[in-house]
């Protein structure tokens, strides 16, 4: 029997009529402001990464942990556990094959002390998830505290009252990976029937080309907050001939205080400042701002400044501070080109994946400082966020790094029978939760609603008008995309981006092994882009997969030959068209990862430029030259300055990435 999967929807207005779609009552009101966890001088955080217990529900209908209430006691209790490490996926930990594919609810629990001196009236302790995949449940000492639908954004839940303060108190969760025609990833369960099968088998069908990797693959933490506290900030920044805008708008929990707002350099120095009962919205001027540049476009990139926002009570005399990184800059579709503080970008980067082995799709601190390494060993400025939102380490870095984020939701596979109802309102929740999550960002500079959907079908004019119109409701400020893979004279929603990007694999899926038809095949399917729609136009992926370490002349597929010779087809139609309307190229990908079995995958897709364990294949060489001989444009401490030998310079130095010293 398949598994049972409690899906969760915020409330949403959204009528899908046959091909017409039409937007009610917008879902950025619904949402509840969500910061990011910092520590500061009113807020305290506790970690709660490390082994917890864990079971899976082996059971035919995958129900027995529902039925048997196994959240009302210690998981040991309820049978057989085994430590399994938070945050990681739980597929690749054990020897055990049935859970290594397992479809359904797995179980988790640990216990935690709460310090006593969190037991205040003027205190409030929230329990965040910031990721589990893909449905979850959450209990505290068995009483439900919240549930979430998606697998790579955050939840939280205010547990002050369910606390027991000074005394041990259990945290369980359940999470499940099934994936059905409206989750996204969407996914579909098959049942196989006949003599070749036992009764009731089934297995998880999926339209995307990753693996379906579960758990809880990100931290979980308590925090607290003055029980008056501040619950979003929302930053927009401009700049003029001598000033820096910072524009702000935040809410609290309660309307009784006063705000204060202090810009600080990175030597601490307050550059701009305001004050005032009630002031929830203002602009904070900077005299010759430093501003946010990308790697590459400045002698000084990823400039940050801190925005410490105070929120004080007048009925409770009590503060909360907290702290924003903040960067000074600006993005803009001008025309057939992309600029960044008024100056053309040109993209030159990956697509990526949360993939390592061991831990799946488990946040890791190593990997992340060793794929910012190899990021700007490579002389990349950007990557895409494919297919789903990542981690907030990994954005954070791309903010201190000045390594550019084209931020993408989970909206991969989506196929003609999932243009319905149920799967657009979902959609629209999880662009709710994204943009509310990175709204912030200065490396964010585009969001992606989709990868690869089925834009030639009729349905998804009007499905992705919805998504993207209602995108841009939430942030005005930035760009908004997908990335297609179908053609100019056949896509229905490509006419509703800012930037079309697009996919294509050819001498790969198609005319196998020909090479030399790739720059004659490209350059007239990247014309017919522009002529059709006369919008700037990007390269999101390209390559050929290819096994380390096998060689052939003359090239043949799956050889680190043939990998070379099928992207450097790539390059004089990409530096062409450059001085045309084409705005960036990202290789796919930057490392090898892994995918569901199939012959056509040998243990994974090989189409990295990088193994999985992140060395180099003859590629990464011939990339790294292209993209250290490609400049962007290089900017001073200002937008004024410039410094023309810069760019050789920064990259021949290496600055290698280190961790921040966030809790």
């Amino acid at each position: 029997m398949a598994p049972n999967v409690m899906v969760f929807h915020f409330a949403s207005t959204v009528v899908f009529l046959g091909s017409y779609l039409c937007l009610g009552e917008t879902l950025n009101a619904k949402l509840p402001g969500m910061l990011f966890p910092r520590e500061s001088e009113s807020r305290e955080v506790k970690d709660l990464c490390g082994f917890w217990n864990f079971r899976a529900d082996m059971s035919a209908n995958r129900m027995a942990g529902f039925e048997q209430s196994w959240f009302t006691k210690p998981l040991w209790q309820t049978g057989n556990v085994i430590p399994m490490p938070v945050p990681s996926s739980y597929n690749d930990i054990t020897q055990d094959r049935a859970l290594r594919d397992f479809v359904g609810w797995v179980w988790y629990d640990r216990e935690v002390y709460a310090p006593k001196m969190w037991k205040s009236e003027e205190i409030r302790v929230v329990l965040r998830f910031e990721s589990a995949h893909y449905n979850t449940l959450v209990w505290l000492n068995g009483k439900e505290v919240m549930a979430h639908s998606g697998g790579h954004l955050p939840f939280e839940a205010d547990v002050t009252s369910l606390l027991s303060f000074g005394a041990v108190n259990r945290i369980t969760a359940a999470v499940n990976n099934t994936l059905t025609p409206s989750t996204l990833p969407p996914g579909e369960i098959q049942y196989k029937t006949g003599d070749r099968y036992p009764p009731g088998y089934f297995v998880q069908e999926t339209t995307f080309d990753f693996f379906n990797y579960a758990g809880i693959h990100r931290p979980v933490k308590l925090y607290t907050t003055p029980v008056v506290h501040l619950s979003d900030i929302t930053i927009t920044t401009d700049f003029s001939e001598e000033e820096g805008m910072v524009k702000f708008h935040t809410t609290a929990s309660s309307l009784n205080v006063s705000m204060s707002y202090e810009l600080m350099d990175k030597a601490g120095n307050v550059v701009a400042s305001a004050e005032g009962s009630g002031l929830f919205e203002g602009t904070l001027i900077v005299k010759k701002p430093i501003l946010w540049w990308p790697i590459g476009m400045s002698n000084q990139p990823a400039y940050l400044y801190s925005l410490k926002v105070k929120t004080h009570s007048h009925l409770l005399d009590i503060d909360d501070i907290y702290y924003l990184p903040v960067g000074i800059r600006t993005v803009e579709v001008k025309g057939t080109k992309f600029l960044i503080n008024n100056r053309s970008f040109y993209f030159k980067g990956f697509g990526k994946h949360e993939d390592a082995d061991i831990r799946g799709k488990g946040m890791d601190y190593a990997i992340i400082a060793k794929d910012f390494n190899l990021i700007k060993w490579l002389g990349a400025n950007c990557f895409r966020t494919s297919h789903y939102p990542y981690a907030d380490e990994i954005m954070d870095m791309a903010d201190q790094q000045g390594i550019v984020v084209i931020d993408e939701s989970p909206g991969v596979g989506i196929r003609e029978k999932n243009f319905r109802n149920d799967t657009l309102h979902h959609h629209l929740d999880v662009m709710a939760e994204l943009v509310r999550r990175d709204k912030n960002r200065p490396s964010v500079v585009m969001w992606s609603v989709a990868n690869e959907p089925a834009s030639g079908d009729s349905a998804a004019g009007p499905y992705f008008k919805s998504v993207i119109e209602f995108t841009r409701s939430l942030d005005t400020t930035r760009p908004v995309t997908f990335v297609t893979s179908s053609r100019a004279d056949e896509d229905k929603a490509v006419q509703y981006v800012d930037v079309i990007l697009c996919n294509r694999y050819y001498a790969w899926y198609e005319d196998y092994g020909q090479t030399q038809l790739i720059s004659r095949q490209l350059e007239g399917e990247l014309r017919a882009w522009f002529d059709t729609f006369n919008k700037p136009v990007a390269q999101s992926e390209y390559g050929a997969g290819t096994i380390a370490g096998f060689h052939m002349d003359p090239p043949l597929m799956f050889t680190e030959d043939y990998q070379v010779e099928t992207i450097q087809q790539y390059f004089p139609v990409f530096d062409k068209l450059r001085e045309e309307f084409f705005v960036g190229e990202l290789i796919w990908n930057f490392a090898d990862f892994m995918t569901k079995q199939q012959t056509t995958r040998i243990v994974g897709n090989k189409k990295g430029i990088l193994t999985r364990q992140r060395q180099p294949k003859a590629a990464a060489r011939v990339l790294r030259q292209r993209y250290l001989n490609i400049s962007v444009g290089v900017e001073g401490n200002s937008w004024k300055e410039d410094d023309t030998d810069f760019f050789v310079r920064f990259y021949a130095t290496e600055n290698l990435v280190g961790l921040d010293n966030r809790t």
